[in-house]
């Protein structure tokens, strides 16, 4: 017997966790038992749609240790099937209710819970250049609030400045 869809094409809340989702390294969309899942690699990371009464709700494995903070929040609970194996869902909306940073920030957690270790490493590294382009730009700001010219970008050769691998 086939799930039923729980989704329409299109809809909105939908869209906002494929787009969370698909930021993540190797991240993957497989529908499975009629809703969509993220998947780091083969292991999920995140089921929209928790149950078909609560469609609106993302599930998603917390840090163990966060797991009890995160009952305690409205909107978070223990959804069936994957609640015995410590996951969590939390109900979405494409309302001003939902804050969708908050949410970026569970489904990062659960990533990291299931990725691969070189997962991981892209995703850390992924979110370094991130900070350093976000850096930048604000160094570049001030610079400009200031009234300042910005300093030519050095340019290196390759050759100089010291390097671990270095004879000592």
């Amino acid at each position: 017997m086939e799930h039923p869809t729980l989704f329409e094409p299109g809809e909105p809340v939908l869209e906002r966790v494929r787009e969370i989702c698909a930021r993540f390294p190797e991240a993957v969309e497989v529908e499975s038992w009629g809703r969509p899942t993220f998947r780091a690699g083969k292991k999920i990371f995140v089921v929209a749609g928790a149950m078909m009464d609560r469609p609106l709700s993302i599930v998603f494995k917390p840090d163990p240790e966060e797991r009890p903070a995160l009952l305690e929040l409205p909107g978070v609970f223990v959804p069936p099937y994957f609640g015995p194996s410590g996951w969590l869902a939390i109900d979405v909306g494409d309302d001003a209710d939902t804050d969708w940073a908050f949410v970026a920030e569970l489904v990062d957690t659960s990533y990291r819970q299931v990725a691969l270790k070189r997962q991981r490493v892209a995703l850390d590294a992924q979110a370094g250049d991130a900070r350093d382009a976000g850096d930048a730009r604000d160094a570049k700001a001030e610079q400009h609030e200031r009234g300042e010219r910005s300093a030519r970008p050095a340019v290196s050769s390759g050759t100089g400045g010291t390097s671990r691998s270095r004879a000592r």
